[in-house]
């Protein structure tokens, strides 16, 4: 009689391959929607700085109203981060020595899928200050 090994049984090892597997690609599929998130979010209060920033360029407007605008309009797209969102405007100046309107977002937006998680977001946006000739 050869000598064998007795067979092993694997029930039950398909669930348990289920289990880690679906755990680990949960844990993934959560990471990326989570930083696609923060980059839309991101992405948002950078083209709300730069609108403010064309709003303060503008000859008829004083350049700190490009906070106010810029300001309103993350409120209204970013609601994440309305809680800690301040926009400040200044007036700054280009190469060539160009008059700029430069407004400056910040903002701390909470993780949706980190409990107690929050990370801090800036965007600055700049443009050209009409001047009268």
């Amino acid at each position: 009689m050869p000598w064998t090994l007795p067979r092993r049984d694997d029930t039950g090892a398909a669930v348990v391959d289920f289990v880690l597997v679906g755990t680990l690609l949960l844990f993934v599929t959560f990471g990326v929607i989570q930083v696609g998130l923060v980059l839309h979010a991101r992405n948002v209060l950078a083209s709300d700085a730069a609108e403010g920033a064309r709003h303060a360029a503008s000859m008829a407007v004083a350049v700190s109203s490009g906070a106010m605008v810029a300001q309103d309009l993350a409120r209204r797209s970013v609601p994440g981060a309305a809680k800690g969102l301040t926009c400040t405007s200044r007036e700054a100046r280009g190469a060539g020595g160009l008059a700029l309107a430069e407004v400056t977002c910040v903002a701390d937006l909470h993780l949706a899928f980190v409990p107690m998680g929050s990370i801090h977001l800036s965007a600055t946006g700049r443009s050209i200050k009409e001047v009268a000739r």
